[in-house]
């Protein structure tokens, strides 16, 4: 529970967000590079981030933001500041995608209740990903 003047809240949402076409461009040191420029962003905002998963094809991000922040608003945030960050550090990403993001994304709000169902969800997408096949067979 956090307060400001004149009110007391727990919002959290639940924000998954892809690559242009889904591609699977947010591995090694990309990865790292986004989830720190993730961080920074929600210490901007004085958001905070309880739990953070990014696969190599999408983002899933818990924060709790203040009230006064829309779901849109937030998203929003996050993808425009790490879109103009990452693909001015790596320009192989200006090669591969006319833009870092594609522009939808899902939001969900997340009460009290299932927070920490939210939080166990995204801590486990690493070990529910589709393991990729090893070529040894039949090739």
């Amino acid at each position: 529970m956090r307060t400001s003047p004149g009110a007391a809240y727990d919002l959290g949402y639940h924000v998954v967000w892809c690559p242009k076409y889904r591609r699977p461009v947010l591995g090694g040191r990309v990865k790292a590079r986004l989830e720190e420029l993730l961080r920074a962003k929600a210490a901007e905002h004085d958001w905070e981030i309880i739990a953070l998963e990014v696969m190599p094809d999408h983002v899933h991000l818990f924060v709790k933001p203040h009230p006064k922040n829309s779901p849109s608003y937030v998203a929003n945030q996050f993808k425009g500041y790490t879109s103009h960050h990452l693909r001015a550090e790596f320009p192989h990403l200006r090669s591969q995608l006319p833009t870092l993001w594609s522009r939808s994304y899902f939001v969900a709000s997340v009460g009290a209740v299932s927070a920490a169902t939210v939080q166990r969800y995204i801590e486990t997408q690493d070990e529910r990903a589709p393991k990729a096949k090893s070529g040894g067979e039949g090739a």
